[in-house]
């Protein structure tokens, strides 16, 4: 018999779980729809989600309304303290909102090139893993274990925050702590613990509002004010006493050039010149100045005359038609070239620059900072130790040559081994170069290891080239990272970016000079060297390290209560 020729009560027969004669519709007192459609759709763990990401995007720039980042948790918080995650997929949607907070903070990423736009998705949707992860740690901790939030949630979050610095070469713009580096009373505690200490105790502030809320059967309550008053009372008093414990020596007069080149890819010959041209007529500005500066800083690659370099058993490469000394002969004459714009300017130059090492049949890139002495002696030069992923190399490019294909880049740039510090006007100096200083523990570590060759540096310099990003708030994004270095390792920080933005910052996170947004400046730093010292560079990662190991037993337990579960 077909289908189409069952009787009604021969369908409710063929039908499990539904007994002849019973009706359909859910009886009074009773509700046989799925608990996601019970659940209020604002109290569902996406809407949540997406709460928590829109206000944090906006505590970000472009917007940059710094308080919600203490307010942007309290929604993520709030599925924490519940017995039960409430709507269909739960953490699919707390991925899904994840994605959505780091796509709209990192929409710059798709500027530069149209094949960035796969490195922003993907690095987007590498990065919303952490949040679905911080709300399922937390839960262990506060549902399994029987943490209190205030405790669970802040370590968890510090935790994570120290994985993803690390993790997949590191990406640590955009954290939590970030966003209050104008409030300069609270991040001194960055010379503790890093950023870290202050995402801490923003995630602190905010476990402790989320607290107060009634949750299921627990009422509204006000104990955790005082943990609140408490924590904020400490940090900010030792903000003020940190601040108030010196004011510095003079320093070198540094003259950081910012013109104002959108990047593209510099492989056109006359667009190379006019970038060449307009530092170069910057460099005169800057030595008009009243005082005359100790130096010139040129950002990031925007010497455009490459320095090549050759060891003593070169082989030129293929495309060299002389001998083996006629090529050594060309370098040095290229070098010379290079030091004849110190010689004559007549003033020390940092230069952000090209190098190329020839060797024995192999030739490496690297992204430097050349430091060149007024005579045209070139001294001590840094080459990029982080390359960026995507941006400045491709993995495995070298052993798989097609890959080379897939990028704008090619197989990109080698990686540098060590920091050297250079001395200008009694000073010492350290470079580094671009996303550099959005990693903590990469620009104290620099530091860590010239303090134990007697070098250590009394002056941090970032080189950067913006000009991949038009404007966009990237711009603002890294000048956070520079402030929260600053405070980190109580070194004034300055910052020479190619379209913005160039900065004199001090040690306690102040931004004294700023260049503009997109256009040419000479940005005159009268440094003041600070001699207190820096917890952060002394003990290093370990505080964030501890959260980290705390996330690591949390996941564990939820294995082993998810394994009793199936067992």
């Amino acid at each position: 018999m077909s289908s189409a020729k069952l009787s009604n009560a021969e369908r409710r027969r063929a039908r499990p779980g539904i007994k002849e004669g019973a009706s359909l519709a859910p009886t009074a007192g009773t509700s046989q729809e799925p608990a996601e459609l019970r659940t209020p759709l604002l109290q569902r763990a996406g809407a949540l989600g997406f709460a928590g990401s829109l206000l944090l995007w906006a505590a970000f720039p472009p917007l940059g309304w710094w308080p919600l980042a203490w307010l942007a948790p309290i929604p993520w918080l709030l599925l924490v303290r519940r017995h039960e995650l409430p709507g269909r997929h739960p953490y699919r949607m707390l991925w899904l909102a994840g994605g959505a907070f780091w796509l709209g903070v990192l929409h710059w990423l798709r500027l530069p090139h149209p094949a960035t736009s796969i490195g922003w998705v993907a690095l987007s949707g590498y990065l919303a893993v952490y949040l679905p992860l911080f709300v399922a740690l937390s839960r262990v901790a506060v549902q399994r274990l029987r943490w209190p939030l205030v405790l669970a949630a802040p370590m968890v979050w510090t935790g994570l925050e120290l994985a993803q610095a690390h993790l997949l070469t590191g990406f640590n713009m955009a954290a939590l702590g970030n966003s209050q580096y104008r409030w300069i009373a609270l991040i001194q505690i960055a010379d503790l613990a890093g950023n870290y200490a202050v995402g801490f105790v923003v995630m602190f502030v905010a476990a402790c509002l989320a607290s107060m809320g009634p949750v299921g059967d627990r009422r509204f309550s006000l104990w955790p004010l005082a943990p609140l008053a408490l924590m904020l009372g400490a940090v900010l008093g030792y903000g003020v006493m940190r601040q108030s414990d010196g004011e510095g020596r003079p320093g070198p007069r540094i003259a950081l050039l910012q013109g104002s080149v959108d990047t593209e890819l510099k492989h056109d010959p006359a667009r190379q010149a006019q970038i060449q041209e307009q530092y170069s007529s910057l460099s005169l500005q800057a030595l008009r100045q009243k005082p005359r500066p100790d130096l010139l800083v040129w950002p990031e690659t925007m010497y455009r005359n490459p320095l090549l370099v050759c060891s003593a058993d070169v082989k030129p490469p293929d495309e060299w038609h002389g001998s083996a000394e006629e090529f050594k002969a060309e370098l040095a004459r290229r070098q010379n070239a290079i030091s004849e714009d110190a010689r004559w300017l007549q003033v020390p130059l940092l230069l952000g620059i090209d190098a190329a090492h020839y060797g024995p049949g192999t030739m490496e890139r690297y992204n430097s900072a050349q430091f060149i002495a007024d005579d045209g002696t070139l001294g001590p030069r840094y080459d990029k130790m982080h390359p960026v992923l995507f941006g400045e190399y491709v993995p495995f490019a070298r052993q798989f040559p097609w890959l080379c294909q897939l990028s704008p880049i090619g197989a990109g740039i080698d990686c540098g081994v060590k920091t050297p510090a250079f001395e200008v006007a009694g000073a010492r100096l350290a470079a580094n170069i671009c996303y550099e200083s959005c990693l903590p523990h990469l620009i104290r570590n620099q530091v860590a290891e010239l303090r134990g060759a007697g070098r250590e540096p009394d002056v941090l310099v970032n080189l950067t080239n913006d000009g991949w990003f038009w404007g966009s708030s990237e711009l603002d994004l890294h000048l956070m990272c520079g402030v929260l270095r600053a405070v980190e390792c109580r070194k004034p920080f300055l910052v020479a970016a190619n379209t913005g933005f160039s900065a004199w910052i001090d040690a306690d996170g102040h931004i004294l000079k700023q260049g503009p947004r997109r256009d040419q400046e000479v940005v005159i730093a009268d440094v003041r060297l600070d001699e207190r010292m820096s917890r952060y560079v002394n003990w290093g990662d370990w505080p964030a390290g501890l959260c980290l190991a705390g996330c690591a037993c949390f996941a564990f337990a939820g294995w082993r209560e998810r394994r009793k579960g199936t067992a």
